[in-house]
């Protein structure tokens, strides 16, 4: 697919047909970066995208670590506190 380099203010760009990011999954904001022949376009991560997911698998993997750590019959009859 081929596209020009066009005017936009004092800055120049390209337009990106709809369909191309459609594909792509691309919006909103961006990150650029050089490459060897030419220039990556892919959509900017966000920061702490994923945390709460991750926060949700620590809580459940913390209820279980806490539900084995407890003391078990043994440990309550015959361990000396």
């Amino acid at each position: 697919m081929r596209s020009q380099i066009i005017q936009i203010g004092n800055s120049q760009g390209i337009r990106l047909p709809k369909l191309l990011l459609e594909q792509t999954g691309i919006s909103g904001d961006v990150e650029l970066e050089v490459r060897e022949g030419g220039i990556l376009i892919r959509n900017a991560a966000t920061p702490r995208s994923g945390w709460d997911e991750a926060f949700k698998t620590m809580a459940e993997n913390d209820a279980e670590d806490i539900a084995e750590n407890l003391p078990n019959e043994f440990e309550k009859k015959e361990w000396q506190w």
